[in-house]
């Protein structure tokens, strides 16, 4: 069958050259009798095309005077049409609108050179270059789209893609930044170093060359690792009574067991000690808080890669308490300074630290304290610690000697003590230096012991008075009136300066 089809071909073409050559024969006959009869001649020019694969090409080849020469498209050696007869067996091709070629559905193998040829004495011919465009297609990434890698380990991940032009692959990370915290990554591979579990998800490769859409694949980067463990907060404050849950976060390949710890014993779950685990987060509630659970807990996991523990403290003590007041003095020589605390037991007693701020030029110098006692105490008691205890703890009449980076020191009772969760103190710092900044911090202590330290707060008196001068205000718990209370006004001077309205209020 295909050695017939062969010979028919042969001799179709054999057909055409000789009715070429007839043609050419007369034709030149006609001419040279006549002398008139004019050559024909390209309207069209060679020229590239880019048909995107399933497009339809089309060349054109337009003639002028093409009389009865015959036009013929080839492509190689190969004839494809010759005159108005179609040479190839290719079922795509014909002519259309005279002698443009269209090649229907085009394939990557359509690409290359058409001939338009002009039988004349001496062949014409123009040459259409045909470039087809292949939309990206992905056919290789690393493992087939699933991997797995320890921790600790370096990953390399590969994406391969066919197109004409050449595709671009770029890598994004599907719902995050890629671990280098960029958007995306421009390059066939993509390494990974230093692997962990925040650097594990959907690795997304995508190539595109401008021709159709872009083809994308993805790669499940999955991480190996021994529990690692993160606590909610590694102080819990309590109280006797109340209900405590401590929280530690794991996470592990495979799921880690989780197991409690008091010290060192490990913790049995019962009515009053609870454990849960809600995915990754692992809570032990410990009911109705007993004095003796204050202490160290810690929650260990465990899985096939390794073991990791936590700690968490659990507390009766004060939290750390926070500064309520200005940081700008409404005295040149005095400030009220005041601070809360959470707690859920009653404070019993606060230590206030303070020290002036020296600049530069002030190192070397040195700050006295007062001589004289202040005359808001009677002289027949001791100071009470609200009062101005500069002088309670330094001494009745005596200089002090302060230096640049030297703490005063005053312990404030708590009066009267209160069982409210939120609990405060209000004090007036005196003796101070005019337009001068102070450092303070505070510590808390309930039957459980003395609370961390504050951060440091800074404030800074005033250069002049907006206040009435030398009024202080004393607060005592009366025996007589169980939780009521009595305020003790004493006015020693008063020098009329700026009066605010709140103050009128209080008269």
């Amino acid at each position: 069958m295909a050695k017939n089809y062969s010979n028919s071909a042969m001799m179709m073409h054999l057909l055409i050259l000789l009715a070429t050559g007839i043609d050419l024969c007369l034709g030149g006959a006609i001419s040279h009798a006549s002398g008139v009869k004019a050559e024909p001649m390209f309207i069209s020019q060679s020229a590239a095309f880019k048909f995107v694969v399933g497009d339809t090409i089309s060349l054109p080849c337009e003639v002028t005077h093409p009389g009865t020469y015959v036009l013929a498209w080839k492509r190689g050696i190969a004839i494809l049409t010759a005159g108005t007869v179609k040479v190839t067996p290719d079922p795509r091709v014909r002519l259309v609108n005279g002698y443009t070629l269209q090649i229907k559905d085009a394939v990557p193998q359509d690409a290359g050179d058409y001939i338009c040829q002009i039988a004349t004495l001496d062949p014409r011919e123009i040459t259409h270059h045909v470039e087809i465009l292949i939309p990206p297609k992905i056919h290789h990434v690393t493992s087939g789209g699933h991997l797995q890698v320890k921790k600790g380990s370096p990953v390399r991940l590969e994406c391969s893609a066919t197109g004409n032009p050449t595709p671009n692959i770029t890598w994004t990370r599907k719902n995050n930044v890629l671990p280098n915290g960029e958007e995306k990554f421009v390059s066939p591979t993509y390494v990974i170093e230093n692997m962990d579990r925040h650097k594990g998800g959907i690795y997304i490769c995508t190539a595109s060359n401008g021709v159709g859409h872009s083809a994308s694949s993805q790669i499940n980067l999955h991480v190996l690792y021994p529990p690692e463990i993160s606590v909610e907060r590694q102080v819990v404050f309590s109280g006797e009574g109340q209900e405590a849950a401590l929280v530690c976060i794991v996470h592990g390949e495979a799921q880690p067991e989780v197991m409690w710890f008091k010290d060192t014993m490990q913790i049995d779950q019962t009515d009053r000690m609870i454990t849960e685990a809600r995915g990754a987060r692992h809570t032990l509630i410990i009911r109705k808080v007993h004095a003796m659970d204050f202490g160290n807990f810690s929650c260990v996991a465990d899985n096939q890669l390794g073991k990791s523990r936590k700690s968490i403290m659990l507390t009766g003590k004060p939290n750390v308490a926070t500064f309520r007041s200005a940081p700008i003095s409404q005295w040149r020589d005095k400030y009220n300074i005041s601070w809360t605390v959470d707690c859920f037991t009653p404070i019993e007693e606060y230590k206030l630290y303070y020290k002036p701020i020296f600049s530069s030029q002030d190192q070397g110098h040195q700050m006295y304290g007062p001589k004289l006692r202040s005359p808001f105490i009677p002289q027949d008691q001791p100071p009470s610690p609200a009062y101005d205890t500069f002088n309670y703890h330094a001494g009745y009449g005596n200089a002090i000697h302060w230096g640049k980076n030297e703490w005063r020191d005053i312990l404030l009772a708590a009066v009267p003590q209160s069982k409210h969760y939120t609990q405060g103190m209000s004090y007036v710092i005196r003796n101070l230096d005019p337009d001068q900044q102070y450092e303070a911090k505070v510590q808390s202590r309930n039957r459980f012991g003395w609370s961390d330290f504050t951060e440091r707060f800074l404030f800074t008196t005033s250069n002049t008075d907006t206040e009435m001068r030398d009024m202080s205000v004393t607060h005592y718990s009366s025996p007589s009136t169980g939780t009521r209370s009595r305020w003790i006004w004493s006015l020693h001077l008063i020098v009329l300066t700026v009066v605010p309205r709140g103050l009128l209020a209080w008269f």
